[in-house]
Order: C-alpha cells, then structure tokens, then sequence
C-alpha cells in the first residue's frame, strides 16, 4: 500500500504544461529520484506531493498518520533564530517545548516554575527522547546548538535545513537540492544517512555521483509527462537514449504519413467523396495530434570566447601564508599554476577556498610570502553567490547592459538571440532576476560571464542549480577551452570530468597537490572527511589536555527516576528485539524469498534493517545508563 499517490494530476502555469495527467505511487522504503530541465516543474511537483500547492485537477492522497518532512531549494534566513530552534522546529508543538526548555536551562536567572512545568509538559508527551534525537543530530551535522541564523555561512545554513528535516524522521523525505552549499564530507555523510533511511524519498539532485549512490528509482519529468524506471541512475541513461531514438523515429514516420495526407487532401474534389469522409476525419485528427505535441526543448548551445593566449605562467605562489585571526588558512604554500591548466580546489566549507583563488587573482595580499602574477591575463571570475547580477534588473539589463545587441566572438548578436543559447525564451529576458528560478540565475551568470573573451575562467561552485544536461554541456565547453580553469566544486563528478589536477586544503593552513581528479585522488586512500575527522580529534585531544590540567574530573551523574525505569525496560525490550530478527533472518533465509513480489521482498528488508538498527541503539543506550 502506498504512502503517498497522485492521480491523473495536472498542472498549469499560463500556457506551460508542467503536469499532464501525471500518476505517483509513493512506497515506503522507495529512493525516487527526480530529474528534469531546469523550468520543467520539478520543485512545482515537489510541492504538490508536500500538499503546498493544489494541482488544476487530479487527486492527492496522503496515508493517514504518515509523517511527511520538505527541504526547500532555498536557504533558510540569516536571523536571530538559533540553530537549536531552527531543528527543534521539525518537531512542532514538542519541538517548540524543547526550544523553550533549551532556553531556560541556558540562562542564569530563568524562572524556576516555568522550568518546572515545562519539564512536566515534555515528560508527558516523552519529549526527553525527541531532545536526545535533536541533540544527536546536531552533533552529527557538527551544528553550534546556540548559535544565531545570520552568523552562518550558506553551507551551515542548509546543514540546519537538513537537521530540521531529518530530525522528525518522517514517513515521507522530500528534497529539493540538499547538496548545495554542501562541503564534500557534508555530502558524503547525507548519503550515508539516505542510503539507510527507512522511510520513502524523493530527491531532486544535480549531483550525479550524488544520486547514483542513493537512489533505487527514477522519475524524469519531460513536456508534463512522467517516466518511471526501476533501478539507478546509470541504467536509466541507456534507457532513456533508447527511448527517445524511439520516439524521434516515430514522429518522423507520422510526420511522413501527415505530410502524404496533406497532399492527397489537395488533389480536389475526389477527396471530399463520401467514401473518403473517413480519411478526411483521419486527417483532421492527425492535425491536431500533430498540433498538441509538445516539441522536445533545445539544448543549451553557449560557448566561451578565446581572449588569446596568457603567458606561460599563470600565478606563482612562494612561501605564502595568511590567516583571518587564529585560522590559518595558508601555512607557507608554493605553487606554479601554467597556462592550459585545469585545477580543482577542495576542502571543507570555511577552510578558505575562496580566499586562496582571491590570493591567486591578486585580489588578496598574504600576509607573508610572494604572488607573481602572470602576464596577458583575461579573467573571467564567477562566485558562487551570484553577487554579479542585480535583482531588481532583468536579464537583458543584466548580461547585456540594457543593449538589444551584444558582441559575441566578434560579430553582433541581438541580446535575445544570445540568450535564447541559455535556454531563456524571449519573454523570460524582460523577467526581474529576483523571479528567476536558481537554475535560471546560475544560466544568467554563465550568460554573463561568457559574454566578454577570457583566457582565464574562475568557477566557485559553477554547478548549483543547473539541470544534468547543462551540466554535461559545460563540462564540454571546459574540456574544449584552451585557456586555464580554476574551478572551486563540491561536485565529485563534475571535478572527475574537467579537471587534471587537485589543491587540497586540509585545514591548518595545509595544501597539498595530486595529479588527476576527484576520484584519482579517492583511489590513492585520501578522504576529505578523514582529514575533517582527524583535525577534530586533534582539537578534541588538545582541549581535553586542557581541561585535565585545570579542571578536577566530575562526579558521575546519579540516574533520574525515568533513567532508572528505562534501564530496567531494557533487557526485555533487547529480547524481544533479538527474537524479532531471528525470526525476519529466518524469513529471508528461504531460498523462494526473492522469487516472490518485489515490493514485499523490500519492505521484508527494509523490516529487518530497522530492527538491527534499533538493536544497536538499544545496546548502546543501556551501555550508557550502565556507564553512569
């Protein structure tokens, strides 16, 4: 039975299709991933799975009692909310109780009764698992509990994002995006998390290494229509390629057929005879099933200019170092950066990225050490903020200067023309910036950036937003480029495909340099979340190294009433946990097991994943009330 179901579902905005008719069936256990052009209505039928928006007809139908969480494409507000708030939030009214709880124990001179009901109220409604639940999530996002909103970066943001979603572990995860802003260790803990996610997903993704790694399922969303296929991503590609050869071969035979018709129609009054009223009628629907047939959208068809060769040398870094206060960025760092080359730079989110390709542009002075800067350079810099578009203007303003026409590769194009090479239809470049979807806004930089000749391209985080085919087009561009790339990306595959060399910065001021890609790098045993592991260990050594010196070791903690009670529940629940397994092992042990229905085989697996986990947490727990 499903969790979650569309039925014969249409949308409409204006004259555009983005549903026709579409049918969703949502299991429990499912890994659906959703792809789609940039505009195709993916974020729109999002919304309409969470019940945000109403379709123009069709049903919606929600499994009574399932819990359903949405992570927005957007980043949450920089205000004065704090991060323990913002998760707690996922929880509703026992999320709100937490919130205030959390507050009062942290201030000195809180009133004491209201301490006292509220422990009351959370007790009630067993509030103080939920608040471990909270706690174990921001420990796992490494998220500072009382930090304030508008202190966080992008990438700590839409880590709170995903804390808020995850924490109520729904029934039912929506995700719109989640890897944007996202440092690699970051990712690849969330596809850690989904991989053994219990309930149904549904995921709109441009990593592609992202949503080969967790999807099972995959939906694609084209002219309103919805393709379903079972199984990963890479098989979808061949089926695709295979059905869309189909499809142009069909509409070139009917094409054939309507074009033969047309001329039989005109050859006079013999067509119009009773005993060919039939074929006339024919015709007339062939007309207009030629007439409602939604044409496949064009590919993006943009391109870089070639400002000419830069000197040999690009940048030369000697002994740099700088730092913002006590975090190094760079610790005594050299390096030569060549014309032709095409370098990715990774690493954790705030480990300055950003500041060492300011520093190789010259937009930055290190503190100590030496830039020679290149000669001949013409640089195109895009960040990953999108600082360089106005809001309030539109396209044609924007990335044409208000002009109708534009000079691209030396000749006049009329800026509609240029743009439509974006996939922007006339009326969308009179459109405000603000209005654009993020996909459209990364297109309008790309549009921008590409429209003056460069030798030099610095892409910061370029891949935000873009649908998988204008990603594999960009790609393309880069490899055909004969000038030097800088590119700052937390798209594993994206780097794989264009890059031929890494900067790695590990933190501490660290940089290290290897030949290849991302993966080239993976394969040699390096790990970005290792490094991120091993500096938080050595932050945790020196500061328990602090503390034993000068503080005296607590007492341990006496259990409350509720603690002792749930310590005596627990070996009879382990128990029954135990038998629990034994019996779906049993079950799964069967040779006929996996020839029966595919969707009882899962939810049997699904099943006995969730009680080994909640086996584990459950030893774990009385391991640490034992402890106390």
């Amino acid at each position: 039975m499903p969790l979650l179901r569309l039925d014969k579902t249409s949308l409409h905005y204006g004259t555009q299709v983005l549903l026709d008719a579409v049918d969703l069936s949502i299991r429990r256990g499912e890994k659906l991933g959703l792809l789609g052009r940039n505009g195709a209505g993916k974020t729109s039928l999002l919304k309409i799975l969470a019940g945000e928006i109403a379709p123009d007809s069709g049903e919606r139908w929600l499994r009574p009692g399932a819990r359903l969480a949405r992570l927005e494409q957007t980043l949450p507000q920089g205000d004065d909310i704090r991060v323990f708030d913002v998760v707690a939030s996922g929880l509703a009214e026992t999320g709100q109780l937490l919130s205030t709880y959390h507050r009062l124990t942290g201030d000195a001179n809180a009133d004491l009764d209201r301490l006292a009901q509220v422990q009351q109220q959370l007790e009630s409604v067993d509030g103080w698992s939920l608040q471990q639940r909270v706690e174990t999530t921001l420990s796992q996002l490494d998220l500072p509990a009382d930090t304030a909103m508008r202190e966080l970066s992008g990438g700590w943001r839409r880590r709170v994002a995903l804390a808020r979603s995850l924490v109520a572990e729904p029934d039912i995860l929506l995700l719109d995006e989640p890897t944007n802003h996202l440092d690699i260790p970051a990712i690849e803990w969330l596809q850690e998390q989904l991989r053994s996610f219990r309930g149904a997903l549904v995921l709109i993704t441009h990593d592609r290494r992202f949503l080969q790694g967790v999807v099972d399922h995959i939906a694609e969303l084209d002219r309103g229509h919805l393709t379903l296929w079972r199984g990963d991503y890479r098989g979808f590609l061949q089926h695709r390629e295979q059905q869309l050869a189909a499809e142009q071969r069909a509409d070139a035979l009917f094409d054939k057929k309507l074009a033969q018709e047309e001329v039989w129609i005109r050859q006079g009054i013999k067509a119009r005879r009773t005993r060919n009223e039939g074929r006339v009628r024919a015709l007339k629907a062939m007309r207009e099933q030629r007439r409602q047939r939604r044409e496949r959208q064009g590919s993006a068809g943009f391109g870089v200019e070639s400002a000419g060769q830069s000197g040999k040398i690009v940048a030369e870094l000697q002994g740099v170092s700088h730092a913002f206060g006590e975090q190094v960025i760079l610790r005594d760092f050299s390096t030569v950066v060549q014309r032709g080359d095409r370098i990715g730079i990774v690493g954790p989110n705030g480990v300055g990225k950003s500041t060492l390709v300011k520093i190789l542009l010259g937009e930055l002075q290190p503190d100590r050490g030496k830039v020679i800067a290149g000669t001949r350079l013409e640089v195109a810099y895009s960040d990953q903020l999108r600082g360089h578009l106005d809001p309030q203007q539109n396209l044609i303003d924007n990335v044409c200067g208000g002009q109708d026409f534009i000079e691209i590769h030396g000749r006049r194009r009329h800026a509609i023309s240029y743009l439509g090479d974006f996939l922007f239809s006339p009326d969308r470049t009179r459109t405000p910036v603000s209005a654009l979807s993020g996909g459209e806004q990364n297109r309008a930089v790309l549009a921008k950036l590409f429209s003056r000749p460069a030798n030099l391209l610095v892409l910061d985080e370029p891949t935000n937003d873009l649908d998988i085919e204008t990603l594999e087009l960009l790609e393309e561009i880069l490899l055909d480029f004969d000038g030097t790339v800088l590119l700052v990306s937390h798209d594993r595959e994206f780097m794989d495909n264009v890059v031929t060399s890494l900067l790695v910065l590990e933190g501490d001021g660290v940089v290290s340099e290897h030949a290849g890609g991302y993966s080239d790098w993976e394969a040699r045993g390096f790990s970005l979340a290792a490094a991120a592991a091993q500096e938080e260990a050595k932050a945790a050594d020196a500061e328990r190294g602090s503390t034993q010196r000068t503080a005296p070791q607590p007492s341990p903690r006496k259990l409350s009433y509720k603690e002792r009670r749930e310590l005596e529940g627990l070996p009879a629940r382990i128990e029954a946990l135990e038998q629990q397994q034994s019996e779906l092992e049993q079950v799964t042990s069967s040779p006929q097991f996996y020839a029966g229905d595919h969707a009882e085989v899962e939810q049997v697996l699904a099943q006995l994943a969730a009680v080994q986990l909640e086996l584990e947490t459950t030893f774990e727990r009385w391991a640490e009330l034992e402890g106390e």
